[in-house]
């Protein structure tokens, strides 16, 4: 239960000048009833600017009552408030007792101290010898006033101790249930209406409450389709699992895309206490195809309404919201306030906050009809059951169809329909809070909802300008939307202490797997790398792909870091072609690429680059878990296994699907090398065919890739050979050969225990030989590697001893696990390595 202390200072009546503190220990609400009492009984001595001090006028002044008269009036007063707040009805008249005691005698001292409509003093150390109107007689009063003041403060506390008394027999459950978690809000009437009287804008209405258990789950509906609304969701459910403290229930309506991006979300996720059920967002588009409608959110604007027949028939109760909608408190208190249902009340909204349905906004503007100023339909409490034996789809059909004869399409989606069959129906709506949805639409009057931050639950930005809405308040709403866009959502991976969940079988075998790490390893961080799952948002950006006739389609496959944003330009400017691209970014600075890349009009351009967030956690860069989330999601029969860091020849796409068409890649086991060559020079001339390349590699423009640093590992490509080749040539397999290569998307994986630098490539190169791929050198193909500063890991991988030892460890165990599937074949990995 919550606690609350209300000081009240008042001066003392006999004695010291001293000031009192009187406290009352009572529930939240208790403050408000608190003062609203002391307003209407203390002010007529409350004279002057403070309470504190005596304070009289002409000399002779009235004082505030004495020490105990002000405590018992701060009992009655508390006694006041816990027959509001608690419902004590047992109690209520000795409450009324206690305020009637103090303030009779108080207006009986008040009327008896006056003398000549004058007031005198009542203390006796306060005397006035050099007023003509002290007398001996007045000395008596005041003495004789003095005897009944003491009389009254025995009985005071004689009440008290009776009040205590009773307040410890009271049961434990009236005090406070302490076994709940939440106090349900109030839930009808307007803010305004709310601050009104003793109950400010967004406390809670005081009386007997109901509350949420505190293991029980919250149903939440989304609808959500397409690539941005997916980005979308994850903003809104971020800030509902920051504030949450009970298990939450999603049943996300989702299209195809959607569904693809957030069930690989929610499973790499992996937040406890946190289920996600889809419902295919396609199949029902039939149930509202037929309403046309002006909305930007389409067809899919309108999917709410069919969620009786969506959801599953066992659930009764959910709250529905938009992709846009972003929390700022705990959605449990939202679901409370179905507690405050009555009657037929099934739909819980917030009234509108802008002249949309009153028709005012232009001239000849004809809004759809609805109560008042309609409802806003971004945040819904739905009683499934209800509406369900309401036939609720009948309901909505009927409405919709007799309106559409007159109106032609909806201009709002659903909350056109839904304000219609209000309109028909007011006793199904229950009103909730403004400030469950506070509208940021260019012509809301939001600001009337909220006057301090504690009065901001839901903030929705139903604009299509979204963060560019016109609102005074606007800065304040975008820094929070932004606090919870840019926050990590690794940190969200919290317990529910206390409540059971359902086991989950990822999570479970990722702690198997990490217990059966020794952590006094060494290498132990490296190994752990190898279990860690990355959380992962496929498709950050609108992808649209059309696979060619021809099934000769190649992707380029690459991943990257923040700090190689800047090639993505000049590789979309060289390779036409579709792309895969696996980022390894911060929740910060994915907000950062989606800001460059919605700037470029190079990469808006292009809609066949597939841009995958792998979310950063733990200390090494996992180059080959990134390289396996491009390859993953390829969309073509081949792939180019490129480097961010290399730009390809112009004409490399068409060459290299021709070439594939040349080599039967489709039915042999082959992969073509694409030679590297490197620069040192930030700005270079690229070259437009390869009669250009030699002669820049003559003259030291050109380099073999790495032939200074790690010869062998480009080395067997025979770069004299291709000097003068004009027909594809086979190479044999060397040790700590890296090249980089075209091969069917059936290939297998990297190996994902090497992170960081070294040996991520060889490793996939040769398990490509133990799977007895041909290696065959393209003649007319070549890609330049471009200057860059040094990486992070190549820095510790030259600086960092221990990090060398456990790179050959790394190694060894992968040359063993090789001859363990691949059996004699697999030997002359170690022979190779032995004698290299």
């Amino acid at each position: 239960m919550l606690v609350a202390w209300t000081r009240v200072e008042v001066a003392t009546v006999v004695g010291s000048n001293q000031n009192l503190d009187v406290f009352s220990r009572n529930s939240a609400c208790d403050k408000h009833v608190i003062e609203e009492v002391w307003d209407v009984i203390g002010s007529p001595w409350r004279t002057g600017p403070s309470l504190q001090g005596n304070y009289y006028e002409g000399g002779r002044g009235l004082h505030a009552p004495d020490r105990e008269t002000a405590l018992a009036l701060g009992i009655a007063t508390s006694e006041r408030m816990l027959g509001i707040c608690r419902g004590r009805r047992k109690f209520l008249a000795a409450s009324l007792t206690l305020l009637c005691i103090p303030a009779i005698t108080w207006l009986y001292l008040f009327a008896g101290s006056f003398e000549d409509g004058k007031p005198v003093s009542l203390s006796p150390l306060e005397s006035q010898p050099h007023s003509p109107r002290y007398t001996a007689s007045s000395q008596r009063e005041r003495e004789s006033l003095e005897v009944r003041v003491r009389e009254v403060e025995e009985e005071n506390r004689a009440l008290r101790r009776q009040l205590s008394l009773a307040q410890g027999r009271a049961p434990a459950h009236r005090r406070g249930n302490h076994s709940k978690t939440y106090s349900m809000e109030e839930g009808t009437g307007d803010s305004e209406n709310l601050r009104a009287g003793i109950v400010a804008g967004n406390s809670s209405e005081c009386g007997q409450q109901p509350v949420v258990e505190k293991c029980e789950t919250i149903h939440v509906a989304i609808v959500c389709a397409g690539y941005n609304a997916s980005r979308d969701v994850v903003t809104l459910v971020k800030s509902v699992l920051f504030h949450r403290r009970n298990p939450l229930h999603f049943h996300l309506i989702a299209d195809s895309i959607a569904e693809q991006i957030l069930a690989t979300l929610f499973q790499t996720w992996m937040v406890p206490a946190v289920r996600v059920d889809f419902y295919n967002a396609d199949e029902l588009k039939s149930e509202v195809s037929w309403i046309p409608n002006k909305h930007y959110s389409g067809i899919y604007g309108l999917m709410k309404l069919v969620l009786t027949k969506t959801l599953p028939p066992n659930l009764e109760r959910v709250i529905v919201l938009d992709t846009d909608i972003t929390f700022a408190t705990d959605i449990a208190e939202l679901w409370a306030v179905f507690h405050k249902f009555k009657g037929q009340q099934v739909l819980g909204l917030v009234e509108n906050q802008s002249d949309w349905y009153l028709g005012n906004l232009w001239k000849n503007h004809r809004p759809w009809p609805a109560l008042g100023r309609g409802y806003n339909t971004g945040v819904i409490l739905l009683l499934l059951d209800k509406l369900r034996k309401m036939k609720w789809e009948q309901m909505w059909r009927l409405t919709a169809e007799r309106e559409l004869m007159g109106m032609l399409s909806t201009s709002l989606a659903d909350q056109d329909i839904f304000n219609a069959v209000i309109k028909q129906n007011p006793f199904l709506v229950h009103k909730l809070p403004c400030f469950w949805n506070v509208q940021l639409s260019d012509h809301t009057r939001s600001e009337q909802c909220y006057r301090d931050v504690s009065d901001l639950k839901v903030i929705h930005w139903n604009s299509p300008k979204k963060l560019r809405v016109k609102n005074k308040h606007v800065e304040f709403f975008r820094n929070l939307y932004l606090t919870f866009l840019e926050y990590d959502g690794n940190l969200l991976r919290r317990e529910l202490f206390g409540c059971p969940s359902e086991a989950d079988v990822n999570s479970e075998n990722l702690q198997k797997q990490l217990s059966e790490l020794d952590e006094d390893d060494l290498c132990y961080e490296f190994r752990r790398e190898r279990f860690t799952v990355h959380r992962t948002h496929l498709y950050f950006l609108h992808y649209e792909y059309e696979p060619a006739s021809d099934h000769t389609d190649v992707t380029l496959v690459a991943q990257l870091s923040m700090d190689r944003l800047q090639m993505l330009e000049a590789i979309c400017k060289h390779w036409e072609g579709p792309i895969s691209l696996a980022l390894y970014l911060s929740d910060a600075e994915a907000q950062q690429f989606l800001r460059y890349a919605q700037g470029s009009e190079v990469l808006m351009s292009r809609h066949n680059v597939a841009y995958h967030i792998v979310y950063k956690e733990g200390q090494f860069y996992p180059v080959n878990l990134l390289r396996n989330v491009a390859m993953k999601h390829v969309g073509t029969p081949y792939m180019f296994l490129s480097d961010i860091d290399f730009l390809p020849m112009y004409g490399l796409y068409e060459y290299l699907r021709k070439s594939v068409i040349q080599l039967d890649l489709a039915n042999t086991k082959k992969a073509m090398i694409v030679p590297a060559f490197e620069t040192l020079r930030y700005r270079l001339s690229f070259p437009k065919s390869k009669a250009e390349l030699l002669s820049m590699l003559d003259m030291g423009t050109l380099f073999t890739f790495r032939y200074h640093v790690w010869t062998k590992g480009h080395a067997p490509t025979n770069f004299a050979k291709w000097r003068t080749a004009t027909t594809p040539y086979r190479v044999e397999w060397e040790a700590d050969f890296e090249p980089y290569v075209v091969v069917r998307r059936d290939c297998p994986e990297y190996d994902r225990r090497f992170v960081g630098f070294g040996w991520n490539k060889v490793a996939h190169i040769m398990e490509l030989d133990a799977q007895e791929y041909e290696f065959i050198v393209l003649p007319n193909a070549y890609m330049i590697h471009m200057p860059h500063a040094p990486s992070f890991d190549i820095t510790k991988f030259r600086s960092n001893k221990q990090y060398r030892i456990c790179l050959k460890t790394l190694k060894e165990e992968f040359q063993q696990d090789m001859s363990r599937r691949y059996g004699f074949a697999a030997l002359k990995y170690l022979t190779a390595e032995n004698n290299s």
